[in-house]
């Protein structure tokens, strides 16, 4: 008897047809767009770290001003992710989107290439650390073809994260129990692809950055982020790609926000049956589109107010604004119950904006020599201690932890996500007090050997830069639990219809936390600017004369105490009954384990 091939339901391939599970998808296929993504890292994680240094010693930004505009742009990729996700599944797909996605990164790193090579697209070489120098500042059209090309690349970063993490979940089907299992492992080597990528770009990348020059820099991110694309583009057919619905599930949610508005003044019926919802058994009621009603969040209740009886089935639905779904409002509740732990997650972004542009500056002025003083590590490659501790880490905790963990406490990830991403908040405090106290000790050594106005190019201080590892391992491992524990949270707690939008809320926390990093900087320049002989704690070029040490315990008491809102949010979340971590049986350790 002849055999027909398994079709995958909702799944079709690069010509529309219905894809075949044995030919499209799958670990082959998802290998590629790992592929991609860290090709993607390995192409802007150096620019991350070491954007500061080329915005200050190339470009003659202020200090300040420099972490600006670093996490301005940072803020704005992450943000524009939900941008293109919308895009990517109301109007072109994921596929597209991450294509045209790369294509303008590619575009954007060809203008800083070409500004960095071109000696009139810029400012003439100068000594910024000297008092006495007159540096000229970059601007007019100089400046503006900067923030073209930064622009071009933050909007094809952010195109990039929202459409290759859903569209490698699209290669799994997660009906059949083999592919949800292989899902689960391409979200864990995911996070190893941006470390592997990473580790490269912080080493290779820094240093030809620092020691080739920055037109080498950006050309070597231009020819990375080129054969990603190209890689990626080379899968297409035996990709699944999962067909363009023309409604957004983001957009319905807003709906239901939009009708318990104008329902406002509508009285809730006592029977929740009474509320709208679509027939069961009516030909567009797919499986899985059904949610039961709960009692949270009751005012959003009124979204699905019929307001006759009678007219329960005849009543026009095609105005969204004014009735929803029940399914839709729960949906809804789900979303905003997640909020709170969404806004503890900021601070610690902000955390992280530090040690991506001043904690980099503080490398500067340090003793670089790595075992002889022929050979010195460039600042921006110190965070390639924590990914390499994360390359190592992450296998040990998967493989040895979480079973461990899962035996004592039947819980299928060892903890639950809201306690990984707890373990991560109180870490980021930790990292953040440790810096502030080797803060100290670095400016009492500049002010024991009176070097307090050297030039960090010339004269550094006798001061390992290995003592800012601390802070760096310390938030290495907050990384691995609070960022993976986040996607998590949302990945498994968010509603079905909402799965592709996961990975964005992470990204919108992060862009939120850059965003804050800029607000905050300017807000602690202008309250201090007055007490301080400097004008401000991060004002001037001197970072021997500034009063880092203050900011960061200012970061560690933001810590704390988004720590201690965080505890009273978690307590309060309530998981949602289809949620994995509640389901959990020996059962399910036993078909794990097979």
């Amino acid at each position: 008897m002849e055999v027909k091939p398994e079709l995958v339901e909702g799944k079709v391939d690069w010509k529309g047809r219905t894809a075949l599970k044995y030919k499209h998808g799958g670990m082959r296929a998802s290998l590629l767009i790992l592929g991609t993504f860290g090709f993607e890292n390995l192409a802007t994680l150096a620019l991350a770290v070491n954007l500061v240094t080329y915005f200050i010693v190339i470009l003659h930004f202020d200090v300040a001003e420099a972490a600006n505009h670093l996490t301005n742009f940072m803020g704005t990729s992450y943000i524009l992710s939900i941008l293109m996700a919308i895009l990517a599944d109301t109007f072109i797909g994921r596929f597209k989107t991450a294509v045209i996605a790369g294509c303008l990164e590619f575009l954007g790193l060809v203008l800083l290439t070409i500004q960095a090579h071109s000696h009139k697209l810029k400012p003439e070489p100068c000594n910024i650390f000297d008092p006495k120098a007159h540096c000229e500042k970059l601007t007019g059209g100089h400046k503006a073809l900067l923030f073209i090309g930064l622009y071009l690349l933050a909007i094809g970063s952010g195109g990039l994260k929202a459409g290759l993490p859903s569209h490698g979940a699209d290669q799994f089907d997660e009906k059949d129990p083999k592919e949800a299992t292989q899902m689960s492992s391409f979200f864990n080597s995911l996070l190893l692809a941006v470390c592997v990528g990473g580790a490269v770009s912080l080493t290779l990348l820094v240093w030809i950055q620092d020691n080739k020059g920055w037109d080498w820099g950006f050309g070597v991110s231009t020819v990375a982020i080129f054969l990603g694309v190209f890689i990626f583009v080379c899968g297409m057919p035996i990709y699944r790609f999962q067909t363009i619905k023309g409604t957004n599930a983001l957009i319905e949610i807003i709906q239901v926000y939009v009708a318990a508005v104008r329902n406002r003044n509508l009285s809730l019926p006592e029977d929740p049956a009474d509320l709208y919802e679509i027939n069961k058994d009516k030909e567009a009621a797919l499986d899985g589109e059904f949610l039961p009603h709960t009692d949270s969040f009751r005012f959003l209740d009124r979204a699905a107010i019929v307001q006759s009886k009678p007219s329960m089935e005849l009543q026009d639905t095609n105005d969204p604004r004014r009735l929803c779904r029940v399914t839709q409002v729960e949906n809804a509740k789900t979303l905003l119950g997640m909020l709170p732990i969404f806004g503890c997650t900021i601070i610690m972004t902000l955390c992280l904006a530090q040690l991506q542009t001043v904690s980099i500056q503080q490398a500067q002025t340090m003793d670089r020599s790595v075992i002889t003083s022929s050979f010195k590590i460039p600042p921006a490659s110190l965070p390639i201690l924590p990914v390499v501790f994360l390359i190592i880490i992450i296998p040990v905790y998967d493989r040895l932890a979480v079973p461990f963990l899962r035996r004592l406490t039947g819980i299928p990830t060892g903890i639950t996500h809201l306690q990984r991403i707890g373990v991560g908040l109180v870490l980021s405090a930790i990292s953040m007090s440790a810096a502030a106290i080797l803060e100290v000790k670095r400016k009492a050594v500049a002010r024991d050997n009176g070097l307090l106005d050297a030039n960090p190019q010339f004269q550094a201080l006798p001061i390992s830069i290995f003592w800012l590892s601390f802070q760096y391992f310390i938030f290495g491992i907050a990384d691995m639990f609070t960022y993976v524990g986040l996607l998590e949270f949302f990945y498994s707690e968010a509603p079905k219809a909402l799965k592709s939008f996961s990975t964005c809320f992470l990204w919108s926390s992060m862009a939120l936390g850059y965003f804050c990093s800029t607000v905050l900087v300017k807000i602690v320049n202008s309250a201090t600017k007055g007490i301080t002989r400097s004008g401000g704690w991060l004002v001037g070029n001197n970072i021997n004369r500034n009063h880092l040490n203050l900011f960061y315990w200012l970061l560690a008491i933001l810590s704390l105490i988004n720590f201690l809102v965080y505890l009273f949010a978690s307590r309060r979340y309530k998981y949602r009954v289809e949620s994995p971590s509640l389901e959990y049986s020996k059962d399910d350790d036993e078909k794990s384990r097979a």
